[in-house]
């Protein structure tokens, strides 16, 4: 009977320890399950944003046969798939976008940056009766362009240098506090939008659609970069990216202390406050961008977003990465009736995408709305040359 019992507790031992190794197997082998899709989701995580964005339709405010919406997808699906030779890592995902015209309304009577400075020397209760002479012909000459279409092949520079002058020594925080005022004041031509307000809704979510697939975007614009930081601070600004992204015109930024002192032989304090130095050192536009590209991001882009011969070489220096599949696009102003748009500008720049090959992106036909329903626009239609 001892025997028999031992052996059955025997058995019995056997048959748990036979248990206890199935379970042991089986917890290992969910663990391994749960390792391998963990690991898988973390490997194609920018393609399972892109698949949750898609079901969404993250470019829902272009129509379906836009030309951008088709090649940009079809680029993105390639370009973020690991299996596919054109596969891009996410450190090398470079997007650059322009601003005015790009992103944001270019031009209403002229650029944000240029009917700001209008405003400082002509309007402003605190400024006017300061303003230089040479800031006064500056805010002339962009007034004559607006009303008249008369061209200053010199006003660019001219007015990178009168926006550091009008604004010197104010600490950077108190320039962003004057830009986002600026920003409440109406759009001139536009009812139901203020000055802020003009971003283009259908390039926002290209914006969006490449953050949610890993790539980096940096704004790259002749506007002044103090003043691009401004509207992007602003609470209301509905692209949201870091400010060492948004590029830009730079003037000279000095200790509160410093005076006249050379930079080299001075040491900021600890009290001190960064303020504006009051002189221009360099217009974004051009091949400008491309020495600001490298400066400030040290990498090729593979994506270009412009509107105008100021962006071509932005455009080309992408289209000429030798690495990786690249692409450019031309946003082209042939939106006369939700836009103060321009026919002459727009068919030139449909002839200069067929020419070098960038994708032109028609503002009229490409998109199901602006700025929104609720703005209307109300301006007359002009065909002024502005500066490129």
């Amino acid at each position: 009977m001892k025997k028999l019992s031992k052996l059955l507790c025997l058995i019995a031992a056997l048959a748990i320890a036979a248990m206890l190794i199935a379970c042991s197997n089986g917890g290992s082998g969910s663990s391994a399950s749960a390792s391998s899709a963990a690991s898988n989701a973390s490997a194609s995580g920018s393609g399972a944003s892109q698949s949750s964005a898609s079901t969404g339709d993250p470019l829902s405010l272009w129509t379906d046969n836009a030309p951008l919406k088709q090649k940009l997808t079809a680029y993105v699906d390639d370009v973020t798939n690991e299996s596919s030779p054109n596969f891009i890592p996410v450190e090398d995902r470079i997007a650059t976008f322009d601003f005015d015209g790009t992103l944001f309304c270019e031009t209403d009577p002229n650029y944000f940056d240029y009917t700001m400075l209008v405003y400082r020397v002509t309007e402003d209760p605190n400024y006017k009766d300061k303003a230089s002479d040479f800031e006064k012909s500056v805010a002339a000459k962009i007034i004559d362009l607006n009303e008249n279409g008369t061209k200053y092949d010199e006003l660019p520079v001219e007015h990178g240098q009168a926006v550091a002058s009008a604004f010197k020594g104010m600490t950077i925080d108190e320039f962003y506090d004057y830009v986002h005022e600026f920003m409440k004041q109406p759009m001139p031509s536009y009812k139901g939008m203020v000055r802020g307000g003009g971003f283009y809704l259908p390039m926002v979510q290209v914006v969006d659609y490449l953050k949610a697939n890993d790539f980096t975007v940096y704004i790259m614009s002749g506007t002044d970069r103090l003043i691009l930081r401004g509207i992007f601070t602003d609470p209301s600004c509905p692209i949201k990216v870091p400010l060492n992204q948004v590029l830009g015109s730079d003037e000279t930024l000095v200790g509160s202390a410093q005076g006249d002192a050379d930079g080299l032989n001075y040491t900021f304090g600890k009290d001190e406050s960064l303020v504006l130095g009051g002189e221009f050192r360099l217009k974004t536009l051009k091949e400008n961008k491309v020495y600001i590209i490298q400066r400030e991001i040290a990498k090729q882009p593979v994506l270009s977003f412009g509107n105008s011969s100021g962006d071509f070489a932005m455009d080309n220096y992408a289209l000429s990465n030798k690495t990786y599949a690249s692409a450019a696009f031309q946003l082209c102003c042939d939106d006369l009736e939700r836009e103060n748009g321009s026919e002459s500008k727009a068919k030139a720049m449909y002839e200069d995408c067929e020419k070098n090959g960038y994708v032109p992106v028609s503002m009229a036909n490409d998109w199901t709305t602006i700025y929104g329903d609720g703005v209307t626009y109300t301006g007359a239609k002009k065909e002024l040359a502005l500066a490129a």
